[in-house]
């Protein structure tokens, strides 16, 4: 059964896919094995799939589906437009598939079943809204899901408390489990890091053991920290831990903040940036290889809450030469840290679109067709660049609980 209950959801308008689709309806389950049946990879695996416009299991990755092993890499997008979803034509007549809206089918309204339970929404229904940067022992998570997010990546907690939380499932949350740091390093030495966050990496041989404890506690990212200034992980040990992540396919994560940072993370191998770097204009070189094979969370606004400033500007324009060169940024607001509304951020939605991405990158960058509840906004979707961050910030959580009349 889908979250948000057994009934066919018919909208007004349907963002799916990077554009606004009407007159089609979401059912409450996956196609039929068969019809665009789905592996654990959300590849499609039909015979002649490929021609109807799906996945196959090669080229996965390219397509925005999640994988095992580029699971970081799945639905963020690149200055060009957003990735298209792992969608596939069900059967003959379904309009996507593979994953989209936590596994819910999508087909023209016409073909919705004769007597089934019908939910008719004003407005547009798009993907549950993402926050790929919160910190879940800083904030209230149910008071963060009515602020329209449906799933939330938490990026360095107490192991257990964390997993708690996932077990809540509403939002649905992702984790990373403790931050991995060097002996005595950040945010080890912060009052604001919970006893029992961090978990120190003593050494390279230390690196497996690490992420095979916050594997073991329901981990399915690792996050580790890279803050000049302090104790610092050394390269080898770094590049071990992103080793041990890599051998159970769980991307690294990391906190890159201060000179040498940045090109530590990418010389390790590591997948993303927890920040997009805001202590200095990056090298182009140095940012056309993140761009190669990094993924960037966004997190513009703690740099002044809505105040300009120069750390503000210097994200910014690290974010849009990153962009220009091709790379992936994911919506991410680093919820906790300071006065960050807990819900969807226009503020971090009008930033993403001063750094050059349009409305429908930023859709893309902000939703995740295969976690979370679907996200409604009642007046529709405005794609204006103007006024969509107000529009998207009046998003709400689709549950069972919202029967419109």
């Amino acid at each position: 059964m889908s979250p948000a209950g057994p009934d066919w959801l018919l909208p007004d308008s349907l963002w799916w896919d990077g554009r606004l689709r009407t007159g089609v309806a979401l059912g409450p389950a996956r196609p039929a094995a068969g019809a665009g049946s789905v592996t654990e990879a959300g590849a499609v695996t039909q015979a002649g799939a490929a021609e109807a416009g799906s996945v196959t299991q090669a080229g996965a990755a390219e397509a925005g589906s999640v994988t095992q092993a580029g699971a970081a890499e799945a639905g963020s997008v690149t200055r060009a437009g957003p990735v298209a979803g792992a969608g596939a034509v069900a059967g003959a007549s379904a309009v996507a598939g593979a994953g989209a809206f936590g596994g819910r089918v999508v087909v023209p309204v016409a073909e919705v079943p004769a007597g089934a339970a019908r939910r008719r929404l004003p407005g547009t229904v798009l993907p549950g809204l993402r926050d790929a940067h919160v910190h879940s022992a800083l904030v209230d998570l149910p008071t963060v899901r009515a602020g329209g997010i449906s799933s939330v990546w938490d990026l360095g907690g107490v192991p257990a408390k964390v997993a708690a939380e996932a077990a809540r499932g509403a939002p649905a949350v992702r984790f990373a489990g403790p931050f991995l740091i060097a002996p005595g390093g950040y945010p080890g030495d912060r009052s604001w890091a919970p006893a029992g966050s961090c978990r120190e990496v003593l050494s390279a041989a230390d690196a497996a053991a690490a992420v095979d404890e916050a594997h073991g506690g329901g981990a399915t990212l690792i996050k580790v920290t890279a803050h000049a200034g302090g104790p610092m992980l050394s390269d080898a040990t770094l590049a071990a831990v992103v080793e041990a992540a890599h051998a159970v396919t769980l991307p690294v994560v990391v906190h890159a903040e201060g000179p040498g940072t940045v090109a530590a993370a990418l010389a390790a191998g590591a997948d993303v940036l927890a920040h997009t770097p805001w202590t200095e204009a990056l090298d182009d070189g140095l940012i056309r290889d993140c761009a190669a094979r990094m993924t960037w969370i966004s997190t513009l606004d703690i740099h002044g809450w809505g105040t300009a400033t120069p750390e503000r500007e210097v994200a910014l324009g690290n974010l849009r030469r990153f962009l220009g060169h091709g790379g992936k940024v994911r919506y991410g607001t680093d919820l906790g840290n300071g006065p960050l509304p807990p819900g969807i951020n226009p503020r971090e939605l009008a930033a993403l679109l001063e750094a050059g991405l349009s409305p429908a990158d930023v859709l893309a960058a902000a939703t995740d067709p295969d976690q979370g509840e679907p996200a409604w906004l009642p007046a529709g979707l405005d794609l204006e660049p103007a006024t969509f961050a107000g529009s998207l910030a009046t998003a709400r959580v689709l549950g069972p609980h919202v029967r419109p009349r």
